[in-house]
């Protein structure tokens, strides 16, 4: 366990950083990156040895049940984001940058990246978009504030994709992901999501640019790899993505310890004995009637 009594790190751990991360482009380890929403999922993924946690958007989906990610709030990434710093005693803390919070203008984007640092305890942002949004994150990095980018698939244009699809299909839509990526880099990022492109793709992006790329449906070519924490966990009910291994079955467990507890109470088994305190050794008290 990293964190101490007083919920902070100890001098001995060494946070993880946005400098620290990028260095690993081509001398590794691999980048590995989760969700997480809460203080308690935070600091098990930090004990786990986590790289970097991420409070991601997907919050509308995961934690509020949302079709997407659309309605998320700058107000509602500080709220959990300010949880998960508790939490994350070693991992680097990335807050996503929710829709209209910086499409407006490089100034907005500003603005609303420093409010993420500010009042969600961030320690960089993640923005989607490639060359229209590049000024907005040469301005952010400008400001001090470390910028991951987001190419590929990017749920906040879900409309404008017609759904969740696969991008970077055919040499122009695969020219187009390569292109993003580089204009991200130049633009000052530290690293850059790729999200649902074809793994031939995500390794010429790879290729392409001199920090890390981390993959979500990106196959194996990439500097890293983010899950979300429910779906690498076996928590997710429904339709789970093809990319999304589960490497437990941890929404199964809480189903059945839930209904053992359940079972329990109505059999008068629990609360036993051992669940007790110590009897009160006072007299009983006198019952006044009124």
């Amino acid at each position: 366990m990293y964190s101490n009594a007083s919920g902070g790190p100890p001098a001995a751990v060494r946070k993880v950083t946005a400098p620290a991360l990028r260095a690993r482009k081509g001398a590794g380890p691999a980048i590995a990156m989760v969700t997480a929403y809460d203080f308690t999922m935070a600091r098990l993924l930090d004990e786990a040895g986590a790289d970097a946690l991420l409070v991601g958007d997907s919050l509308g989906m995961v934690f509020q049940g949302l079709a997407n990610t659309l309605p998320v709030t700058v107000d509602e990434i500080c709220y959990h984001g300010r949880a998960v710093a508790r939490g994350a005693a070693r991992a680097h803390v990335v807050g996503d940058m929710p829709f209209m919070s910086y499409q407006v203008s490089p100034a907005h984007g500003v603005e609303s990246a420093g409010r993420l640092v500010k009042d969600g305890a961030f320690e960089a942002v993640k923005l989607e978009g490639g060359e229209d949004f590049a000024e907005h994150v040469r301005w952010i990095v400008r400001a001090g504030i470390p910028v991951m980018g987001h190419v590929g698939l990017m749920p906040q244009s879900v409309h404008a994709l017609g759904g969740f699809k696969m991008q970077g299909r055919g040499n122009d839509a695969a020219s187009k992901i390569v292109a993003d990526a580089r204009a991200i880099e130049d633009a000052g990022a530290y690293a850059i999501v790729l999200e649902a492109v074809p793994p031939d793709v995500a390794e010429q992006v790879t290729r392409a640019v001199s920090i890390p790329t981390i993959g979500i449906g990106a196959g194996p070519a990439c500097d890293g790899q983010v899950l979300v924490c429910t779906d690498l966990l076996g928590m997710t009910r429904g339709h789970s993505p093809k990319f999304a291994k589960r490497f437990a079955d941890v929404g199964d467990a809480i189903v059945k310890a839930t209904a053992r507890y359940v079972s329990e109470v109505r059999g008068g088994t629990f609360p036993a004995a051992e669940h007790a305190f110590k009897p009160n050794d006072a007299p009983p008290l006198a019952l006044v009637k009124s």
